[in-house]
């Protein structure tokens, strides 16, 4: 396999195929290679899994010739065997498609958050409908007061850099003197950061009436962002700042955009130390 490697874990939907389409184009655009993984309850199912992951890698290689594509199927707990795989298998990146919220709710529950939330490694959810060929032009980072927040901007600057993305900055608004005066300081840091790596970066502040989020994935569709990032701030809670009910708002936005889930264990890809070397 490449150095750079994909986890896309399916059941074979039409939604784990666009994630599985989505993967086979980031990994052209990062020289990378892709595991398909499908997890099985009972070894029964094996030789049937089998054969759907064969028609996959298939169906991949037609897609893309170019693209490295290696084949998984388990018997175990798809909530349990990401992780192990993604570590076992060295992944940097895991992408994974949803069914939307009323899904994300049926399908996963609260397994799956706990799956993307202790993972060592970076979830990019997608869904059905989720289109992009390619790397990311514009890239949408909400920033909030918990410095842990800042930890995202070295992941994104990676991405950034590879795909010469710009960076749009989003923060709620606060009217509180100390809170803003805070608020401030981590956008100026943010700016002077990823100005030192290169990165185009623009700030907006959410001076609207109305919820942070809605105001948030109101100007992904103003910039057409193609990735939003959001990091855990707490067990079983994507966004901090807001609490664990909006992160099924973000992952499952109705335009259907793209969501990197980032970790604060987790550090930048050129560091090496967490997700091994840079793309």
């Amino acid at each position: 396999m490449a150095n750079n490697k994909i986890l896309v874990p399916t059941d074979f939907t039409e939604v784990a195929h666009t994630a599985m389409i989505h993967a086979a184009d980031l990994a052209k655009s990062i020289n990378a290679g892709i595991y398909l993984l499908n997890i099985v309850d009972d070894k029964d199912k094996l030789n049937a899994a089998n054969d759907k992951i064969k028609e996959e890698i298939e169906y991949l290689e037609r897609y893309n010739k170019d693209i490295e594509v290696e084949g998984i199927v388990r018997v175990g707990n798809i909530f349990e065997d990401i992780g192990d795989v993604a570590s076992e298998k060295g992944v940097k990146l895991i992408i994974m498609g949803t069914h939307g919220a009323s899904g994300w709710q049926k399908l996963t529950g609260s397994y799956a958050l706990k799956v993307i939330t202790n993972s060592q490694v970076p979830f990019i959810v997608t869904q059905k409908g989720t289109k992009k060929e390619g790397g990311y032009d514009k890239i949408l980072v909400p920033l909030d007061l918990h410095n842990e927040t800042k930890q995202k901007l070295e992941i994104v600057a990676d991405m950034a850099r590879y795909f010469d993305s710009e960076v749009h900055i989003v923060t709620p608004k606060e009217t509180d003197e100390f809170l803003k005066n805070k608020l401030n300081g981590n956008i100026a840091y943010a700016k002077k950061y990823l100005g030192e790596k290169k990165v185009r970066c623009a700030t907006h502040i959410a001076d609207k009436s109305g919820d942070f989020v809605d105001q948030l994935l109101d100007l992904a569709g103003e910039i057409d962002a193609d990735l939003i990032t959001i990091m855990n701030m707490q067990r079983g809670s994507l966004m901090g700042m807001l609490g664990a009910r909006y992160e099924q708002q973000i992952i499952t936005n109705e335009d259907q955009r793209p969501v990197l889930c980032v970790n604060p264990k987790q550090v930048s890809f050129a560091t090496g130390s967490a997700m091994g070397n840079s793309f």
